[in-house]
C-alpha cells in the first residue's frame, strides 16, 4: 500500500470528517474510498469513450431506425388540441 498527501479545501476536510465521524471510520480510510471510487468511475468512463471512439472509427453507427426506435422509447409524441 502507498501513503501520499493531498490537499483539499478546509470546506472538503470538514466534511470529510463528519463523514468519518458517521461512518464510524477514519479519514484516511473514508478518503482512500473515495479515491479508490474515483478511479474505477473514471477508468469505466474513458475506457466506453475509448470504445465509442473505435466504434466511430470503424464507421460503426447506429441506423436511422435504431435511433427512431431510441427516441420512440423516451419521447412521447405532442398532443394536439
Amino acid at each position: 500500500m502507498t501513503a501520499f498527501t493531498v490537499r483539499v479545501t478546509d470546506a472538503t476536510a470538514a466534511k470529510l470528517e463528519k463523514l468519518a465521524k458517521k461512518l464510524d471510520r477514519s479519514r484516511s480510510f473514508v478518503a482512500a474510498q473515495a479515491i479508490e471510487d474515483f478511479v474505477e468511475r473514471e477508468a469505466w468512463r474513458l475506457a466506453e469513450i475509448d470504445a465509442g471512439l473505435a466504434d466511430a472509427e470503424r464507421g460503426d453507427f447506429a441506423s436511422e431506425a435504431e435511433l427512431a426506435k431510441i427516441i420512440q422509447k423516451y419521447v412521447k409524441p405532442a398532443r394536439t388540441a
